[in-house]
């Protein structure tokens, strides 16, 4: 683990597989190159971007961007490479509108490469970020996940992280052409009593 801003996770993990850097310019054309490899199987889910959305240098802003929403502790996007391959991004995952106060809370969000879904990467991965986020240094209260119905991959990468469904949004995001259904499902911080003050 490297650089920890106070109450923000590191910027460098590591799980048995997976290495997971904060976003970075440096990381633009590893994260360039993942999402060429999946466009096709992401585009069902992605919204859609302008058409020099993946182009470097916006990318190169985005991620710089990025890394200083990390270090204003408002956005921890952490991209996924295996131990053996740290140079090819695999995956991202990323907890994105942090909110302190009475709130202490964030949205979830994650991406697998087609050519690793079904080897528990991504349950790997967010297993270890869900776990700085419950920690003493983040600390947040509750993290939330909005999921299209259809994804029933997804839902099970979050039934079995112990999300619970807490409701349904009609037309909640213009997805692939379309405003999209959603569902929303959230964990609680399980160590947080019910008159345990915010840290933050």
């Amino acid at each position: 683990m490297t650089d920890r801003r106070a109450g923000s996770p590191p910027t460098q993990m590591r799980t048995d597989r997976l290495l997971m850097r904060a976003s970075t310019p440096a990381l633009a054309q590893a994260a360039i190159d993942y999402q060429a490899r999946n466009a096709e199987y992401f585009a069902r889910w992605d919204p859609t971007r302008p058409a020099d959305h993946w182009d470097l240098e916006p990318t190169r802003a985005r991620l710089a961007r990025e890394e200083a929403g990390f270090e204003a502790g408002t956005i921890w996007r952490f991209w996924l490479s295996l131990h053996e391959a740290p140079d090819r991004v695999i995956g991202q995952c990323a907890l994105s509108d942090v909110v302190r106060g009475v709130f202490q809370s964030a949205m979830l969000g994650y991406s697998l490469d087609q050519a690793c879904v079904g080897a528990g990467l991504m349950q790997e991965a967010l297993r270890r970020l869900l776990d700085e986020a419950f920690g003493p240094a983040v600390s947040l209260h509750r993290v939330q996940a909005s999921v299209r119905p259809e994804n029933a991959r997804s839902r099970r990468v979050l039934e079995r992280l112990g999300f619970r469904r807490e409701g349904f949004s009609p037309r909640y995001l213009f997805i692939d052409g379309a405003w999209r259904d959603h569902e929303t499902f959230a964990l609680i911080h399980p160590g947080w009593g019910e008159r345990e003050a915010p840290a933050h």
